[in-house]
């Protein structure tokens, strides 16, 4: 809960601050290359910082802390800083220095027109500028994802939780106060980037010295738990991101298509992350080291009913979300997005790509919670050859679909590939017998889909005609919107109570309190 309530300030501001941006800049060529240069760091931000090295670095930070205590918390964590920022460092200059190189491989048809003179040739030289501006957030983002790390591992949720909020008010500040007074609004917004990553890494310092975790970085490269760090960290690089690998292609592939795509796709996908992020990120952040800790202390039993807890949670939030969002995709989009340079045509083509994602929203919720089963037990091997498999699948279903549907394949080629993923991880736990969906769990699942779809069905019945919507006010579709969720939700609950559901029953030992 903790976490979920700090998630949703952040996700509301974010949505608040992508308002902001496609009012800025709409679903033009501005658009498309600020959103690449700022997808590029965070994609390195979700596959290294708080991807890669979170799952690796959990663990063996649990095990350290059960078996040996603070002190050697205190001293892993100052090797880990050193070694971690060095390689960081040298990371972000060399990015800084090569952006062109850079924006050639994650921009290739802009740097395709760019090398014969085409139209989208301004784009290449615009975003290889602006990526040196954007990409030492990693930078801090990293220091961030280290230090949210330990505090979590010491059940202090709500700092790491709430850290992103400040990337969002940094980024609504220079989209307000600093576009108006320069002729390159991206450029504003990328020194927003910039500062929310400052503004993150500094407000959790005091946190961690309140906790008596502030130490002073040291190289340790050799040392014996960095070392089993490396070696899980490696691999992880593929198995715990790939559906952020999937977006990042997507991404590369739309650069290809007709201006536009880029920003089509982002502006679904930031809505796809709501859900996401409040119920699927928010529920494996807390099961990590809880299941960290009980495979340490060989506690299968407990490691068992927390994985069937987190599932159960996740389809009973993750079911109406997916169901909710494919009913309400263009009259959400048109009321959050549909302002200044970005149409009601954009919201209608963003919402096909929207629709396409949410039908993957639950595997992809439960990639969250499926793949920690396996970090925790330090096995990732597993996870990288699922997340592999799940990799090349992608790429032949982009190959497949976007010839056809465009954009929209691209989304869709994402669905699919999560719901393999997601599909294989827990195939792949069954096999090893250390998983396997309870009876509790499948009912629930079965209740969560009926219920769900009663919902979408007065969510259907109520909304009037799409032509008529997009002819209205912001006023009016705000309270059509509104009224719909009002009354969605409610029947929602209200279908999981007559179904037998009580929420009373998920309530169980608190994850973040067992075994402490």
């Amino acid at each position: 809960m903790i976490v979920s309530v700090m998630t949703l300030i952040s996700r509301v501001l974010g949505l608040v601050r992508d308002v902001v941006t496609a009012n800025v800049l709409g679903a033009g060529a501005a658009a498309d290359v600020f959103l690449m240069v700022n997808r590029i760091p965070n994609f390195l931000r979700r596959l290294f910082a708080e991807g890669a090295f979170s799952q690796a670095f959990v663990p063996v930070l649990s095990e350290v802390k059960a078996k040996h205590g603070d002190d050697a918390v205190r001293e892993l964590m100052a090797k880990a800083a050193g070694t971690l920022g060095m390689i960081v460092t040298v990371v972000t200059l060399l990015a800084m220095l090569g952006s062109p190189v850079l924006m050639a491989l994650f921009g290739m048809g802009w740097f395709e027109d760019y090398l014969r003179g085409g139209p989208d040739a301004a784009k290449y030289e615009q975003a290889s500028v602006l990526l040196k501006i954007t990409f030492p957030y990693l930078w801090f983002i990293t220091f961030v994802a280290l230090s949210g790390a330990v505090l979590n591992v010491y059940n202090k949720f709500a700092v790491a939780a709430f850290s992103p909020v400040f990337l969002n008010i940094a980024m609504i500040g220079a989209a307000l106060w600093l576009t108006p007074y320069t002729e390159d609004p991206a450029a504003a917004l990328a020194w927003g980037v910039f500062l929310g990553g400052l503004f993150q890494f500094l407000f959790q310092l005091p946190f961690l010295a309140k906790a008596g975790l502030l130490v002073w970085p040291r190289w340790a490269w050799h040392d014996e738990y960095i070392i089993r760090i490396r070696k899980l960290m490696l691999p992880a690089l593929f198995g715990v991101s790939v559906s952020q690998i999937n977006l990042l292609l997507d991404a590369i592939i739309a650069s290809f298509l007709q201006t536009g795509s880029v920003s089509w796709l982002y502006y679904s996908d930031r809505l796809l992350e709501f859900p996401l992020g409040m119920f699927g990120i928010a529920i494996a952040t807390v099961i990590l080291p809880s299941l960290s800790r009980l495979h340490a202390l060989d506690n299968q039993k407990d490691f068992r009913a927390t994985l069937d807890w987190s599932i159960s949670l996740i389809c009973l939030l993750g079911v109406p979300s997916m169901f909710g969002l494919i009913a309400l995709a263009e009259p959400i989009l048109l009321t959050v997005f549909a302002h200044g340079k970005f149409t009601a045509f954009d919201a209608t083509q963003a919402s096909w790509s929207l629709i396409a994602y949410c039908i993957g929203l639950v595997p992809l919720m439960l990639i969250k919670v499926l793949a920690p089963a396996f970090y925790a037990r330090q096995d990732i091997k597993t996870p990288v050859r699922i997340g592999i498999i799940a990799m090349v699948a992608n790429m032949v279903f982009n190959l497949m679909l976007a010839p056809f549907i465009s954009y929209v394949g691209l989304a869709l080629a994402t669905t699919m590939s999560g719901a393999l993923n997601a599909w294989l991880l827990y195939q792949g736990l069954k096999k090893a017998d250390i998983y396997q969906l309870s009876r509790h769990t499948l009912l629930t699942i079965g209740r969560a889909l009926l219920a769900a779809s009663a919902m979408a069905g007065l969510i259907w019945y109520l909304l009037p005609d799409m032509a008529m919507l997009r002819d209205s006010s912001f006023a009016v579709r705000a309270q059509t919107v509104g009224f719909v969720i009002l009354a969605a939700v409610p029947l929602y609950f209200v279908a999981l109570a007559v179904l037998g559901v009580r929420l009373r029953d998920l309530k169980r030992q608190s994850v973040a309190e067992s075994h402490d």
